[in-house]
């Protein structure tokens, strides 16, 4: 089966990940992604730990697998007339510089426009390219902070904690490949292409669920609440004989609570008019609190699961990384795929999520060395004769090595 992007071509010019993790769900769809990297060194994330047994990144091979890699200095004048011809025959062209950068080299959307009307160009940056901190640099941690996320993150009290991953690059790079893909359908009504502007701050804002309106509505700055849930009680995580396990209680299933209160024989608190729903539970978290973290203390985590699955309780464990590698839904769900380094080397890597029908997905294929595909890029996308090819190769746009 051909990938649902089968003859999309994409140029890629980002770094590192939002705007790799967006291109690599791409790939894994099918569009066939030219990740344009610096001659000098390609992709900071190249020399991103951990390694693999070769020396390749793992970093890297896990958001640019299947992707071809090809080395254009965008300063030297002959690598700028390749990019330039490079976006006459493609369909996307997604960057994640400072902005201001394409407009420097003579690249943004407005110079490429002319080229090729239905191109559609992505930018993604960490506040976007307008506003007062268009102009600043930011990582994951500083829009994780900026972003309010980190202010409600952590134990109450506690110091300010990053989530574990890195949640604004990928966000954003979700919100990118939503964006190209709206706009690549509406290409199809207008034929013609246009800009997207993606904000690494505003797709934090976006996902902050009811943080702002609790703020806009009662004027209460949401603080950290550890794995508690600011509505719903009990909906949270909660230490047994040997673990943790998480259970999630929501409003509209009142059923649930009396069931759990049988469950840790606590059936007094059934009709404890303190805890008759979840708000009013909520309400009173410091009082319900102490007699659930005591009751749930008395079992081991897959007793409790056993039981309160049984009784269609929300339940579930809180699962190390080891745990999840070898859980039997994330192997028959196939959400751990084998794919090669750029010398060699195989490596387990997470799989698409995205799974069709009629339509393949998945790693379309290995890492790829840098600048593995100048040659094909030359000779099979532009077309280029064997003596330009070489004229190139002699010219500096593909760097001294190439």
């Amino acid at each position: 089966m051909d990938g649902s992007l089968s003859g999309l071509r994409i140029l890629d010019l980002t770094r590192i990940l939002a705007g790799p993790f967006c291109t690599a769900t791409l790939c894994d769809l099918g569009a066939e992604v030219i990740k344009v990297e610096h001659p000098n060194g390609g992709d900071l994330s190249r020399g991103t730990a951990p390694f693999i047994s070769d020396g390749d990144s793992y970093y890297y091979l896990s958001v640019n697998r299947g992707k071809h890699s090809v080395t254009l200095d965008l300063t030297n004048e002959r690598g700028k007339e390749i990019f330039l011809d490079l976006v006459k025959v493609s369909d996307v062209v997604i960057e994640n510089f400072r902005p201001g950068t394409m407009d420097r080299l003579g690249l943004s959307y407005n110079d490429l426009r002319p080229l090729n009307p239905r191109i559609v160009f992505a930018s993604i940056s960490g506040f976007g390219q307008t506003g007062p901190y268009s102009d600043r640099p930011a990582l994951d941690i500083i829009v994780q902070a900026m972003g309010g996320l980190m202010g409600i993150t952590g134990e109450p009290g506690g110091a300010p904690v990053r989530a574990g991953t890195s949640l604004s690059d990928i966000v954003a790079g979700l919100f990118t490949t939503n964006a190209l893909l709206a706009a690549l359908y509406e290409r199809e009504r207008s034929g013609e292409g246009q800009m997207v502007d993606i904000s690494m701050m505003d797709c934090q804002l976006s996902i902050l669920e009811s943080a702002i309106g609790r703020y806009t509505l009662t004027g209460q700055i949401p603080q950290p609440m550890g794995s508690r849930h600011p509505t719903f009680t009990p909906f949270q995580a909660f230490q047994t004989q040997d673990s943790w396990i998480v259970i999630a209680i929501v409003g509209g299933l009142n059923d649930m609570w009396p069931r759990l209160c049988a469950a840790i024989e606590r059936v007094d608190l059934i009709d404890d008019p303190r805890f008759a729903d979840g708000n009013i539970r909520t309400e009173n978290y410091e009082i319900i609190s102490p007699i659930l973290n005591e009751a749930f203390l008395k079992k081991t985590t897959q007793e409790w699961l056993e039981e309160l699955q049984g009784l269609g309780i929300p339940v579930g464990p809180v699962n190390s990384i080891e745990d999840v590698v070898n859980d039997p839904q994330v192997q028959h769900r196939e959400m751990l795929a084998e794919v090669r380094s750029p010398t060699g080397t195989p490596a387990v890597v997470v799989n698409t999520p995205i799974k069709m029908s009629r339509s393949a997905s998945g790693p379309q294929g290995p890492g790829a060395s840098l600048g593995e595909h100048n040659d094909w890029m030359l000779r099979e996308v532009l077309g280029l004769p064997a003596d330009a090819v070489e004229a190139i190769n002699a010219s500096g746009a593909l760097g001294t090595e190439h």
